[in-house]
């Protein structure tokens, strides 16, 4: 399975990191090119630029080690975020897979969005951090 992986430090605690990444209301604040989140009786659904007016229904899981799996039910693509202590913050790491059938389409565009998203993750945290 192709995959790739991202991360950059925060100086922000793991918590509130955690506050975002497990909060798929706050997504829009920093996960580039998504529209919109809406909650539905089965689960979250994402829109994204990529794919407009497309709901993208979504898994968030917790797993140990301060970890939270974000993945794509339609196209199996996963986030595995994980949070490791730095300092007074803490390094944000992001490892992407995406399925053998999907890469071709979907690889790059990943890499981009994530590439986006990270430094935007870490300054939401950061803010809300600093407002506390």
């Amino acid at each position: 399975m192709p995959s790739f992986d991202e991360s950059a430090l925060c100086r922000a605690p793991a918590e509130e990191v955690w506050k975002f990444l497990y909060d798929p209301a706050r997504y829009p604040l920093w996960w580039a090119g998504m529209d919109r989140i809406e909650e539905r009786a089965e689960g979250p659904s994402r829109y994204m630029q990529a794919l407009p007016g497309v709901p993208i229904p979504t898994r968030i899981e917790t797993a140990g080690g301060g970890r939270v799996v974000i993945s794509c039910l339609m196209t199996k693509i996963g986030h595995s975020w994980m949070l490791e202590p730095a300092g007074e913050g803490c390094l944000v790491r992001v490892r992407v897979d995406v399925p053998e059938a999907e890469a071709g389409k979907w690889l790059e565009q990943q890499r981009e969005e994530i590439r986006s998203s990270l430094p935007r993750l870490v300054a939401a945290a950061e803010k809300a951090a600093a407002e506390l």
